[in-house]
């Protein structure tokens, strides 16, 4: 009650408690006998926390006990003060291969709970700002490693995007959690929802993602692996904006082995988890292994880096689905020679991966967030080859490129545009650019009938 409890307010909270609307005038009268009984009981029209209190105190004092253990009912309150567990964890079923989600109403209530605690309008919290939020919560929700999973301006404060990704973050990994939160902030109330899973999405089974080769889905996962000192942490560090400098300023006590933010996918936003795991290939759990995508990280300075990602690609995900991605850490140093069998390049061309994609964060500004789309594009489309990221000059998709870049239609391009830019056009040169445009596509076309027709007879013998 910041300001006193307005009108609106007070129809609403009548409607949600007692499923029945609130006369006007009775609402007036009930303003007027807390103005006689006590002189802060009313402030701008609306009824203040002190007035809400006598409110009930005079229920009590004149035997309408009900109407208070209504109210109290209502916002998941047991006959010992309690929220009840079964308002706290309503049922949600959450079946196999299956993930949960917060849905568009759900963000909607965390966007206004956002900007109720953002006193000061800087879209982030203060730790100030912070508690208060909290204050409705038995124990603090948040440890300082919320901090460094989620993004925050140069204060260290969460924003408004890192406020909306922990909770993305919280009912992706722990579900029954996010609903117990949602309890303690009046979701079902203030949304007036049956109960706290109506914000909640249960996501189809990724196997029939994979059948029908398209998701709805709106978080995907991607599994760190790397040796230990491959630059995992910095990895995930760099996907919320932090530079190696701002790295190197974080207390280790508060180290996340999480990473959540927001990237675009063909105008798409999505969220996209990192995980960093544990570097012991004999202890990997059934998390470890069912994400997304997967992310096998090595240093290039390293000679021995590679071995450990080699052994996790052919011990777990050779024979899988979830598509794989090499990423050369520490690209900013001095690459040396692997002590591994083969390259890396040599390595992903041989289990058809993408090629290694060179990576750092010891930069002046925020790292390069490139990368992060390539991972949840793979994510979202894991039957689908990556040919942006192709350079193998084998493939059709290299061919027809390495044909549209050579000098022959680029000459045949710059004469065309020679002739289309031209201020005065003469039929002449009408004619020319017709031609030369029925050239270019002309061959064109023949260059990618040959090369398939080619590939077709290597096929088939």
């Amino acid at each position: 009650f910041p300001c006193g409890l307005t009108d609106c307010a007070a129809f609403l909270w009548q409607r949600a408690c007692f499923h029945s609307p609130l006369e006007p005038q009775a609402l007036e009268d009930v303003k007027n006998v807390v103005r006689k009984n006590l002189i802060d009981g009313v402030l701008h029209n609306g009824l203040t926390l002190k007035g809400f209190l006598f409110l009930h105190t005079l229920f009590i004092q004149r035997g309408r006990h009900e109407t208070t253990w209504t109210v109290l009912r209502r916002f998941g309150y047991d006959d010992d003060l309690e929220l009840n567990q079964d308002y706290l964890f309503p049922p949600l079923k959450v079946p196999p291969d299956c993930s949960t989600e917060l849905n568009h109403n759900a963000y909607l209530f965390l966007q206004s709970v956002f900007d109720k605690h953002d006193k000061d309008r800087d879209c982030a919290l203060s730790p100030d700002e912070l508690r208060d939020l909290f204050d409705v919560f038995p124990y603090t929700p948040w440890g300082p490693d919320v901090n460094n999973t989620v993004c925050t301006n140069e204060q260290g404060w969460i924003t408004y995007q890192g406020f909306l990704s922990q909770w993305t973050l919280t009912t992706y990994l722990d579900v029954q959690r996010c609903l117990e939160y949602f309890g303690y902030l009046g979701y079902s109330i203030v949304a007036e929802q049956e109960s706290q899973a109506a914000g909640i999405t249960v996501t189809r089974a990724k196997k029939i993602d994979l059948q029908k080769k398209q998701t709805q889905r709106n978080v995907f996962r991607c599994n760190v692996f790397g040796a230990v000192g491959s630059g995992k942490s910095g990895f995930l560090q760099a996907f919320l904006g932090r530079n190696l400098l701002r790295q190197n300023m974080m207390k280790e006590e508060h180290r996340s082995f999480y990473a959540i933010s927001t990237t675009f996918v063909y105008g798409q936003e999505k969220y996209l988890l990192l995980h960093e795991v544990f570097p012991d290939l004999d202890y990997l759990t059934d998390a470890d292994m069912g994400c997304d995508v997967v992310c096998l990280l090595y240093d290039v300075s390293n000679a021995c880096s590679l071995e450990y990602c080699a052994k996790v690609f052919k011990q777990y995900f050779m024979d899988s689905k979830t598509p794989c991605m090499m990423v050369a850490a520490k690209s900013d140093l001095p690459e040396v020679k692997q002590t591994y069998g083969c390259s890396p390049l040599e390595f992903c061309r041989k289990h058809k991966m993408p090629p290694p994609q060179s990576f750092t964060c010891n930069t002046a500004a925020a790292p390069d967030r490139e990368i992060y789309t390539k991972l949840t594009t793979m994510a979202m489309y894991p039957h689908a080859r990556l040919r942006c990221m192709c350079t193998c000059n084998r493939c059709t998709f290299c061919l027809c490129q390495n044909l549209l870049n050579s000098e022959l239609l680029q000459s045949i391009r710059a004469k065309l545009y020679a002739v289309v830019l031209r201020r005065h056009i003469i039929q002449e040169d009408l004619s020319s650019a017709t031609f030369w445009l029925r050239a270019s596509v002309g061959a064109t076309v023949f260059a990618v009938l040959g090369v398939a027709l080619f590939r077709a007879l290597l096929k088939t013998r």
